[in-house]
């Protein structure tokens, strides 16, 4: 891997703005963001109040909850922290307002278009089919002022081969380019349920001409990267340890698959060395990278501190930033009208 060049600590403190200047915003693009990652203290009490809830948890109970620990030392370990906000996920009007709740923050934040993804067998504990709760995911996001798309999750795990099989065909069903479902993804616990268990879906979604990311190079080698690139895979989240690969590494280059890289989550769960994170090594190698979130209220962070964050890992400079929001609109599943439109704004 090549050497990175770390940032001194003049370099890394906030340089100070002229009295009166006003802050310019920035413009984000988020590929890899989940819903139930996403539900802060706030939305979860808003979630209570819709839902008629009487929350039994304090402001500080809930953040507690809905946040990894800093004892945190395994994917498995991160995954536990989901459990609150899918049980306030469980009605149409939960999963709609969460939605909405979340793309509004996104755009507060700067966020110009974002990809934001939930597992539909997920959310039908009290009775929900998986189709009402995409169609509230539906409702959501087109209550939302801000470009945005759905990735319907399947999940890793035994005994679920009907909800994933399921999944797919609401995929298809609801298949679009605009405010709408737009791609699957494969997620879930790689290291206990490898990705070359799921060959056949993934077959199947390419027969149906869907497009799809699978979650792959966190939790697992470089070989699941390489399985799930073969099988058809347009992108890959994480994807950090194909690094280790030389094939794994040319094969993501010269296929054109990109990374949905996630610098806070792969450090929380341990998924590589953060003194060697791989970003500016595999876009030097041609590979193509981007900046995303995965669970922004778990890990406490936002799009803005990942990007503040990838450039303390990896010095990144205005023109390589530049760089992969652009690679994240070329690699986003959206209409190519969409993505003229991001460029310009970018």
């Amino acid at each position: 891997m090549l050497k990175q060049k770390s940032l001194t600590e003049q370099e890394r403190l906030p340089q100070k703005r002229a009295a009166g200047e006003r802050e310019i915003p920035q413009n984000y693009i988020d590929l890899h963001l989940h819903l139930d990652g996403a539900v802060t203290p706030s939305v979860a009490k808003r979630l209570c109040q819709v839902q008629g809830i009487s929350p039994s948890l304090t402001e500080s109970e809930f953040e507690g909850r809905l946040t990894v620990g800093k004892d945190c030392k395994s994917l498995n370990d991160f995954l536990r922290c989901f459990e609150l906000p899918l049980s306030l996920l469980q009605t149409e009007i939960g999963i709609e307002t969460a939605f909405k709740e979340v793309l509004f923050e996104q755009k507060r934040q700067g966020v110009l278009y974002a990809e934001l993804r939930f597992a539909p067998q997920l959310h039908c504990e009290k009775g929900l089919t998986q189709q009402q709760s995409v169609e509230a995911a539906l409702k959501g996001i087109e209550a939302a002022d801000i470009r945005s798309n759905l990735i319907l999750c399947l999940m890793r795990g035994k005994g679920n081969g009907r909800q994933n099989a399921e999944t797919v065909g609401l995929c298809e069903k609801y298949l679009t380019k605009e405010q709408g479902v737009v791609a699957l993804d494969l997620a879930g616990a790689e290291g206990l349920f490898p990705t070359g268990d799921y060959t056949e879906i993934f077959a199947e979604a390419k027969r149906r001409k869907i497009p799809f990311t699978v979650h792959a190079g966190e939790a697992g080698g470089a070989e699941d990267v390489i399985l799930a690139v073969k099988a058809g895979a347009s992108r890959i989240g994480h994807g950090v340890r194909a690094a280790q690969s030389e094939k794994a590494v040319k094969l993501l280059r010269d296929s054109g698959v990109t990374l949905e890289m996630c610098p806070t989550s792969n450090r929380l769960t341990g998924a590589c060395d953060m003194k060697n994170y791989p970003l500016r090594f595999f876009a030097e190698t041609g590979v193509g990278v981007t900046v995303n979130t995965d669970d922004p209220a778990i890990e406490r962070t936002s799009i803005k501190r990942e990007f503040e964050y990838a450039s303390e890992l990896c010095a990144l400079d205005g023109s390589f930033r530049a760089e992969l929001l652009k690679n994240a609109v070329r690699a986003a599943f959206c209409s190519d009208g969409i993505k003229g439109e991001l460029l310009k704004k970018l």
